[in-house]
């Protein structure tokens, strides 16, 4: 099953000095990404950092249906509630709000691991 792109979401307590440490780490942030909206999106090579703060209780693994590794659109994805249909047919429970099987385009649901670790398929197009 692809989830699509991959990326860890992490709860920071200071965005602005998370962003420069990361940055320390070779990480680059996009032009205008500052933090000022409580989150940033870092990359250094393939790998994918989300930097969130007060938005989040826990870090979180990411995935996102339609998107490859360079946030370029896939032409063909499994869209997010055929990914939470099939999950829920596997016994695995949703948490929180879940992806409304009605609409289309953008939606999101959370998973949450045997360990208790959140997994955000989070569909933004």
């Amino acid at each position: 099953m692809q989830l699509g792109a991959f990326s860890i979401s992490l709860t920071v307590k200071d965005i602005k000095a998370s962003i420069s440490f990361y940055q320390k780490l070779g990480f680059a942030c996009d032009p205008g990404c500052d933090g000022t909206d409580g989150w940033a999106i870092m990359k250094n090579g393939e790998t994918i950092i989300g930097l969130f703060q007060g938005m989040f209780e826990k870090n979180m693994l990411t995935f996102n249906p339609g998107w490859d590794q360079e946030a370029q659109a896939l032409d063909e994805f499994i869209d997010v509630r055929e990914l939470q249909k099939r999950l829920k047919a596997d016994g695995i429970e949703v948490h929180g709000q879940e992806a409304d099987e009605t609409t289309s385009g953008p939606a999101s649901f959370t998973v949450i691991d045997p360990d208790g670790n959140p997994i955000l398929i989070d569909q933004h197009r």
